[in-house]
């Protein structure tokens, strides 16, 4: 196994063991998801570890590769690389566990919603956007299960962040997706394949 791909896999697994250290510490809250937050920085700004050649981009016509990087057993925290050409959008969704996400390279606007109705109507919901924050290298955002934030590649670039999360992406079938035009929300498809 090459040098760099020995120390990126310990890099990883190191982060992962040491989030779930955080994690058995007690309830995630805001103060112990920015401790998992700048953790997962010092991993991002590590660029030789996630170059091009090791990751390749999404063939044209395609926006989007998902590739797995580490994680533990029986669907618990799990670290991806995402790299993403321009135009990629997402509809507003939560994540149903907590979710950090790091630039390596480029820049990833996230636009946060607050939902202002009650939740008690199955497939409507009134959201509000709060606030747009550019993630990109040296920047990292932290999100609880019931967050909700959608993200856009914008300009001519192509992306590369490290998302990780409590679950795996694959195992988080309750996922809402939210239509803030029409008030509606349905439950969100994964979408992208994730390479492993």
């Amino acid at each position: 196994m090459p040098k760099i791909q020995e120390s990126r896999n310990a890099l990883a697994q190191a982060l992962v063991a040491g989030t779930r250290l955080v994690c058995d510490a007690g309830e995630i809250d805001r103060a112990r998801l920015d401790e998992i937050r700048r953790s997962l920085l010092v991993l991002a700004a590590k660029k030789d570890l996630w170059s091009e050649g090791q990751f390749p981009s999404p063939p044209e016509g395609q926006l989007q590769n998902r590739y797995l990087i580490a994680g533990e057993p029986a669907e618990g925290i799990t670290l991806y690389l995402n790299v993403v050409r321009s135009g990629k959008k997402v509809p507003p969704h939560n994540h149903t566990t907590w979710a950090c996400i790091a630039a390596v390279e480029g820049v990833e606007h996230n636009m946060f919603y607050s939902r202002r109705d009650d939740g008690t109507e199955a497939g409507k919901a009134t959201l509000v956007l709060d606030k747009v924050v550019a993630v990109g290298p040296g920047d990292a955002i932290a999100m609880l299960a019931d967050d909700i934030h959608t993200f856009e590649v914008r300009g001519n670039q192509v992306i590369r962040h490290l998302h990780l999360y409590g679950r795996p992406l694959e195992s988080l079938s309750a996922r809402k997706a939210f239509d803030v035009e029409s008030g509606t929300y349905r439950l969100m498809d994964v979408g992208v394949k994730t390479i492993v």
